[in-house]
């Protein structure tokens, strides 16, 4: 067993997923690492999920995971009694190409469904295995930069108007009158594949050849669906994500903006960088736009079928150039520091924090200890650490923390 230190401030290095929709510059390029060979780095994982739990460099260093198991005071008495473990993960993405049509169950149906694979004895680790821990996964994301991504199903006016612009799609407006949101996405989730095909090759001729010429921008869902044609498309197989595409809002968030995702409600990141917290967990149920896993009748449990429109998250400032974005989690809270160079800032962890420089240098001081953190390095602050934060060139220094607990202060 590791011998308890006296330090409650410790440099922490986070795990990188090679996704193969991730990026090739901007994760090297933070981390200040090479790619000579030319990898997709796609997140920067940064806690302690035991798929890839974060090192604290600790002597001698030790996964987050293993070290808040041996020292659970490091949790905090309310954070211990609830979780029993770090609730949340926190992650850096760059997401070159679009990700899958996916949801995240509740809690409840994780635990049960968790429960039921480990007794059918589908090995974790199995493609066709749905459920991989046994939590739920709210998101809130925060742009870095501007960030396209869809979120949840079109208002009924939006997307019946959505839906008369495209010839092919004139069979969905009986649909969605008979039986509403569910009855249209079970069809164009259960529709023979030859069916799919037929519907939207047609369609993708026509938009395909506008986006190749650069005539399609952004805000237009053709865009995006000529894009994952391009992608995900093989012979013979017409990927039916792309219906989601129209049913779903299409968001742009500009830097600063945080969007928050909870169970069931149906989601796609489409191109950008951000910062990412969310529950620990990494249980998603995927309807499309990915060589991965479907499993349409997995995936119909847990949609919510509810329109809404987008609710778009500023910082509320709080104290000392801290902002705090907040969502209904319970799990997890992020805030964010903006600081002038020789600005100053204080507060006292009552959980496990996890912190990461995106621009400038700062400095991390609890009494006689001290890190100094540059772009893209992070530290780990664990329960009753007064730490003083003060930029020794401005920039911006973002903070993890355990939702649920008076920890912003």
């Amino acid at each position: 067993m590791t011998t308890t230190t006296k330090n409650k401030l410790f440099r922490l290095n986070g795990k990188i997923q090679h996704y193969q929709w991730g990026g090739h510059h901007f994760l090297p390029d933070l981390l200040h690492l090479p790619n000579t060979a030319h990898q997709p780095f796609a997140e920067y994982w940064l806690g302690a999920h035991d798929n890839a739990p974060a090192e604290v460099l600790a002597t001698p260093p030790q996964p987050l995971n293993a070290y808040i198991n041996e020292h659970l005071e490091a949790l905090g008495q309310t954070v211990k009694e609830k979780f029993n473990r770090l609730p949340y993960l926190l992650k850096v993405l760059d997401v070159k190409d679009m990700l899958s049509i996916q949801v995240h169950p509740s809690r409840k149906a994780a635990i049960e469904e968790f429960a039921r694979e480990n007794k059918e004895g589908i090995s974790l680790t199995a493609p066709h295995r749905n459920y991989k821990d046994d939590n739920h996964k709210p998101e809130l994301l925060l742009a870095l930069g501007d960030f396209w991504l869809l979120h949840g199903f079109r208002t009924p006016d939006q997307l019946t108007e959505a839906i008369e612009r495209i010839p092919e799609f004139d069979f969905m407006l009986p649909l969605f009158a008979e039986g509403g949101y569910k009855k249209l996405y079970a069809t164009l989730m259960e529709m023979e594949q030859s069916e799919v095909n037929r519907v939207l090759q047609p369609l993708l001729e026509r938009i395909v050849a506008a986006y190749d010429i650069d005539y399609l921008q952004k805000d237009d869902p053709h865009f995006w669906a000529a894009r994952a044609a391009g992608t995900f498309n093989e012979p013979g197989k017409t990927d039916r994500g792309i219906f989601s595409i129209y049913l779903l809002n299409l968001v742009h968030l500009r830097k600063g903006e945080a969007i928050f995702q909870d169970a069931g409600l149906l989601h796609a990141y489409l191109e950008g960088q951000n910062m990412e917290i969310m529950a620990n967990s990494d249980n998603v149920l995927r309807g499309g736009l990915t060589p991965k896993h479907v499993d349409v009748k997995e995936l119909m449990k847990h949609v919510d079928f509810s329109p809404l429109v987008p609710d778009v998250i500023k910082g509320t400032p709080f104290a000392d150039g801290e902002e705090v974005f907040t969502s209904p989690a319970p799990d997890f809270r992020l805030s964010r520091f903006v600081l002038d160079t020789g600005a100053h800032s204080s507060l006292k962890t009552v959980s496990t924090d996890i912190f990461i420089v995106m621009e400038g240098v700062f400095e991390l001081k609890e009494g006689s200890e001290h890190l100094v953190l540059q772009k893209g390095e992070a530290a780990v602050a664990f329960a009753g650490t007064s730490l003083e934060v003060s930029s020794q060139v401005a920039g911006e220094l973002y903070r993890a923390s355990a939702g649920g607990t008076d920890n912003m202060s």
